[in-house]
């Protein structure tokens, strides 16, 4: 039996890490769903740099967009739209069966908003309206700044996917902001069934550490903060406070596991698939992994609510020198500054594209 199908039926869902119109028009994606158990997507600014800048797909619609006077954030926007709405549909299907829990896309607001939650909200609530698909995502950073922001989308009635979160305590934070959304839309006597995920990202920890720790400390780091961050969800999820927003109609927020495909070539290139089988989450993989565990992953045990020795392990690198709070807080701002930096590329390849295909189209 494929190991996507038996992570599948282990209670994991595998989103796949990646979008681009070459992905749609060829059937590929539809191919992952069908036949790889892939249930969602997700995307990011650096997904998209990618895919616009290494390749023509997107270079007529650029063109005619371009000529309709758009540049910059709002073109893409188009682009980006187009693709999302269309893998929206694809995984239609899973959303409705699945009661509403399955089946999403996520789209990004732009990073240069970060530190303006008031915009933040605004663009959540345009992008989501504009999509009017019932199982897209909105992406907002779970940074200080942007945890207003989520709670204040959420109370706004727009499905939040809380990015850029790397550590348990980052995590609760998050899930305090989406709790006090849904608590405020039971107070105002509004439906509570906003969905929302928290995605928690986990390689970079590994990457950050690599020869600051001895060798049998290596590539232990991201599982260890997965499995500590996966108890603190199944003690939100059992706490008194959650169940009488759940006995109101609320679905609870999904923990998904990001930044998972390995980094070290000479760990496991399934290294964090076999090692964050959990139910009820989401483990959303880069494209190389996705088809490198269907191919020879194995689903092992389940992770325990109670973290497993990760506690043990995480004092491990506190005694090798790890300031684990210290790191967190650096990999969530180098994390941000690295969407801004691809958004920034993004829209210098987008400006550079429209006015050469103008003038291409102005001299034929």
């Amino acid at each position: 039996m494929q190991a996507t199908f038996e992570l599948n039926r282990a209670g994991q869902s595998l989103w796949l890490d990646n979008i681009t119109r070459e992905l749609l028009t060829s059937g590929t994606l539809r191919r992952y769903i069908d036949e790889l158990s892939v249930t969602g997507l997700t995307s990011n600014p650096t997904i998209f740099d990618q895919a616009v800048k290494n390749g023509a797909a997107y270079d007529e619609d650029i063109r005619a967009l371009a000529r309709k006077g758009l540049a910059d954030e709002k073109l893409f926007f188009e682009l980006a739209l187009e693709d999302l709405t269309r893998a929206a549909d694809l995984f239609r299907g899973v959303h409705d069966r699945t009661a509403g829990v399955d089946g999403w896309v996520s789209l990004e607001v732009s990073p240069r908003l970060a530190y303006d939650a008031d915009s933040t909200l605004a663009e959540a609530r345009d992008l989501h309206g504009r999509a009017a698909r019932p199982n897209l995502f909105i992406k907002i950073p779970g940074t200080k700044a942007g945890l207003p922001a989520i709670e204040s989308a959420i109370f706004a009635g727009v499905p939040i996917n809380v990015t850029l979160l790397f550590s348990a305590e980052q995590y609760a934070a998050a899930a305090e902001a989406w709790l006090r959304g849904i608590e405020r839309r039971i107070a105002a006597g509004l439906n509570p069934n906003v969905a929302s995920v928290a995605s928690l990202f986990l390689s970079r920890w590994d990457v950050a550490t690599a020869d600051k720790v001895p060798a049998e400390l290596r590539n232990r780091l991201g599982l260890a903060v997965g499995h500590r961050s996966y108890r603190s969800y199944c003690e939100l999820l059992t706490s008194p406070r959650w169940l009488r927003a759940l006995n109101a109609g609320a679905r609870p927020q999904r923990l998904l596991f990001a930044s998972t495909g390995t980094k070290d070539p000479k760990a496991s290139d399934v290294l964090y698939i076999e090692g964050l089988v959990a139910p009820y989450t989401i483990n959303t993989m880069p494209e190389n992994t996705l088809k490198a565990f269907a191919d020879h992953g194995k689903v092992g045990n389940a992770l325990g609510k109670d973290g497993g020795d990760s506690e043990a392990v995480l004092a491990q690198y506190s005694r090798a020198g790890v300031d684990l709070e210290a790191l967190a807080e650096k990999l969530q701002r180098d994390g941000a500054d690295a969407f801004v930096k691809s958004w920034d590329n993004l829209m210098s390849v987008i400006g550079s594209k429209a006015t050469a295909l103008k003038k291409a189209a102005g001299a034929a």
